[in-house]
């Protein structure tokens, strides 16, 4: 009975870390996903509380918040924890933080770092080679018994010596070169600033990008910048032999001018992972064999949650001991994120 008593005043003197909503690590692999006997999750989603009045409860205890991109992390949620040190993302993305009021309060934030890239970039080139072959396309006419019936389906596009225009030569955008240059493809970027040690074809202007591009990739983040960049301009500029890949954020593409594009052939295809208003995806893009879409889940391996579930872990636990995070995010040399939830 002492025994039982000492865990559990050990376990309430444990510093709490707050989760909004829960992230889908939670939902994939239950809430124990990232458990660490050195800190204990306060979930404002079991509480029958509306969050305000939640968060005023507890403003308080609460010194770290564990974060995802279905939960943004407003300015006013950060202003109602006033002993908030550290926000820890689970995404790659970081447009669902206010870092403007993280940066103004002190708060650390730390990131998912680069353990997303690689499989983001397989990701896109999956979908741009399924897009000019037509694999998922080819997939539907065997399964629904035509191929019998109408013979031969209709010709692909080889990707080899594509000309591909990366928007975002990042960490994502650098490990989808390199998977695109052992097929001969030639590559040209658009990004805030030319890279000086990058042998690709920079491009200032993301429209003069496309004019001169059969695909264009988007591996950028959403910032109030970026937002709509991919324009009717862009995407015509692209033309209608152009392929348009999208494993970064929906807002970046304006979508409604991206689905009149396609619907009335002004473009040749598109690959998207991601989509405007999530979950919802335009119903016109549905009966187009011309495009490939994924749930948001470009990311989503065995292999990348687990190490996400050691940096998570490890960045909360650096933050509890007063040792340096594990993937902290630089705020003063980032571009201004609104905070809104893509």
């Amino acid at each position: 009975m002492a025994a039982e008593d000492q865990s559990q005043t050990s376990q309430s003197d444990l510093p709490y870390v707050l989760i909004l909503k829960p992230p889908p690590s939670f939902v994939l692999f239950g809430d124990h996903f990232f458990h660490s006997p050195n800190f204990q999750y306060l979930k404002a989603y079991e509480s029958p509380l509306p969050l305000p009045h939640f968060l005023h409860t507890h403003a308080r205890s609460v010194q770290a918040l564990l974060s995802s991109g279905g939960a943004p992390v407003t300015a006013d949620t950060i202003r109602l924890l006033p002993r908030l040190g550290l926000v820890v993302t689970t995404s790659q993305g970081l447009n669902h933080i206010d870092l403007s009021e993280c940066r103004r309060r002190g708060i650390a934030v730390a990131g998912a770092g680069t353990i997303f890239s690689a499989d983001c970039a397989d990701s896109a080139v999956g979908l741009l080679i399924d897009v000019l072959r037509k694999i998922s396309a080819a997939n539907r006419y065997v399964k629904q018994g035509l191929w019998s019936s109408q013979g031969i389906y209709p010709l692909g596009y080889k990707l080899g010596g594509k000309h591909v225009g990366i928007v975002g030569l990042g960490s994502i955008g650098t490990e989808v070169a390199k998977r695109l240059e052992p097929f001969g493809c030639s590559i040209s970027y658009n990004s805030r600033s030319k890279k000086p040690l990058v042998p690709y074809t920079f491009y200032p202007n993301v429209v003069e990008l496309a004019a001169n591009c059969d695909a264009l990739i988007i591996c950028c983040a959403l910032t109030d910048e970026t937002h709509h960049l991919i324009s009717k301009e862009a995407l015509l500029a692209l033309g209608k032999d152009g392929v348009i890949i999208n494993i970064a954020r929906g807002p970046i593409i304006d979508e409604k001018e991206l689905v009149h594009c396609l619907v009335k052939g002004e473009i040749r295809g598109a690959g998207l992972d991601v989509f405007e208003h999530e979950p919802d995806v335009p119903v016109e893009l549905f009966a187009l064999d011309n495009v490939v879409m994924s749930p948001h889940n470009a990311v989503f391996t065995r292999e990348s949650f687990d190490d996400l579930c050691k940096l998570v872990v490890g960045n909360l636990e650096a933050f509890f001991s007063n040792e340096p995070l594990l993937t902290p995010v630089a705020l003063d040399d980032l571009p201004h994120f609104s905070g809104r939830k893509d």
